[in-house]
């Protein structure tokens, strides 16, 4: 299950959130095929496309 939440810049997490968070880092990831694991070339392929985004983020911003 997804959950997102949308966090206000200042707004902090609430201990709720903080614990299921935390809960959610213990669990394995479980790889299938429509989420299979990445190649190492595809991991690099798609940290280069955070990367340049968030560049692109960043220049915007005023």
């Amino acid at each position: 299950m997804i959950r997102t939440v949308t966090l206000d810049r200042n707004q902090k997490p609430t201990k709720e959130q903080i614990k299921q968070i935390e809960e959610a880092a213990k669990r394995e990831i479980v790889f299938d095929e429509d989420s299979s694991e990445l190649t190492p070339a595809m991991e690099k392929a798609f940290r280069l496309a955070a990367k340049n985004r968030n560049t692109q983020r960043n220049m915007s911003i005023s």
